[in-house]
């Protein structure tokens, strides 16, 4: 009698895994090609991913994808989880760099005071080329002309704030 409820949670928790691994097996259709070979997948995996890639019916798709998850319970699905989500990882770094650099932009264009807080945060930057990219940016919205300065801007931004201090040889 004791057994039952262990059956039940086990069953459940069978079942849980089991859509966990067909999840893992969309975010794996999901990836590019170059990702993909990263994966270093079992060749009946591979085959059965890009079998699913190719397939554009929903139910078929359905059904191999549940295939893609039976294949999965044969291997250790854990190096697979750890790659997906690195990846993710460096996409939500990146996407925030992006946003830091569009405040710093946004800032600079507001007023002077964010230029003395950017060349104290960064030193090495170049302030003169700063100066001159605010204020033809200033008057490109001042006067509806593109944006070039504005996207100029953005782009010495993103190689001041990545640049990398230089190795001592």
């Amino acid at each position: 009698m004791q057994d039952e409820p262990d059956e039940l949670t086990s069953k459940t928790r069978k079942k849980k895994d089991m859509l966990a691994l067909q999840d893992l097996g969309v975010q794996l259709v999901e990836l590019n090609e170059q990702q993909l070979e990263t994966m270093q997948l079992p060749e009946s995996l591979l085959a059965a991913v890009q079998e699913a890639r190719r397939i554009t019916r929903h139910e078929a798709r359905r059904r191999q994808m549940q295939y893609i998850g039976r294949l999965m319970r044969d291997i250790d699905a854990a190096p697979i989880r750890d790659r997906l989500e690195e990846w993710r990882g460096q996409g939500r770094e990146h996407t925030a760099q992006l946003h830091t650099l569009e405040r710093w932009r946004e800032d600079l264009l507001a007023g002077d005071p964010a230029l003395e807080r950017f060349l104290r945060e960064y030193p090495d930057a170049d302030s003169q080329k700063l100066r001159t990219l605010i204020r033809n940016a200033r008057r490109e919205q001042g006067a509806a002309l593109p944006p070039k300065s504005y996207r100029e801007l953005f782009r010495v931004l993103r190689e001041m704030t990545t640049e990398e201090p230089a190795a001592d040889v």
